[in-house]
């Protein structure tokens, strides 16, 4: 069941955002809103929502496919920067149970432009962390967390939707750069960070171009 709550629509491509509430997320949908696209958010907690404006806001669960399709339906692009806090024990499933349901509830209702933010560690970027991520963080605390992203790349990548993947370097909240780095190949690549703005920025640019279209770029400074 969802429930919306607010609407306030702007001119296309019309974009869902799901993860809008995160960090990360408050940054793609603030961007979304300035470049006047018409921007529909999925929240489970409609109080992490009163302060966002120019979006049309929908209460519901990620995980629910029917929700899902509710707010799918009509839209040109899927933006998922959905996260889930560091788990030492606890095993993790909402980004691939998520992920599961926003791809099918999208070839139900005939949308494929899908693009969705796991981050460094997650397929074969695993090991560029540097050694502080790759050898204490990673292992201590994001281990289960990747577990689940990793499957959550696997569904997306055996969509058969127009995806792109995007894997940013250590995230901070530092003011964006001018310049980021777009890498595929990582033989050379260790460490790195990468403001939340820029992160958002690439996002958001991925909507309107077929320039990483099935591919999985890390982006960097």
């Amino acid at each position: 069941m969802t429930m919306v709550i607010e609407t306030t629509l702007g001119p296309a491509p019309k974009t869902l955002i799901l993860g809008a509430t995160g960090p990360t997320g408050r940054h793609i949908l603030s961007q979304a809103v300035s470049r006047g696209y018409d921007v529909t958010v999925l929240v489970r907690s409609p109080e992490k929502a009163a302060d966002m404006k120019g979006a049309k806001i929908v209460v519901g669960d990620a995980r629910d496919e029917k929700a899902l399709r509710q707010v799918v339906k009509g839209r040109d692009a899927m933006i998922s920067a959905l996260g889930t806090p560091a788990s030492p024990f606890r095993e993790v499933t909402v980004l691939s149970t998520a992920t599961r349901a926003l791809t099918a509830a999208m070839k139900a209702e005939g949308v494929s432009r899908l693009v969705a933010i796991t981050g460094i560690g997650a397929g074969d970027s695993a090991g560029h962390g540097g050694f502080l991520f790759d050898k204490l963080i990673f292992p201590l605390l994001l281990r289960k967390v990747y577990a689940d992203k990793d499957r959550q790349e696997a569904i997306i990548k055996g969509s058969h939707l127009d995806w792109t993947i995007v894997r940013p370097s250590v995230l901070n909240n530092k003011p964006g750069r001018t310049a980021i780095q777009t890498l595929t190949d990582l033989n050379q690549f260790r460490g790195g960070s990468i403001s939340r703005e820029n992160v958002a920025t690439f996002v958001l640019d991925q909507v309107t171009t077929d320039r990483w279209l099935h591919k999985s770029p890390l982006i960097t400074w």
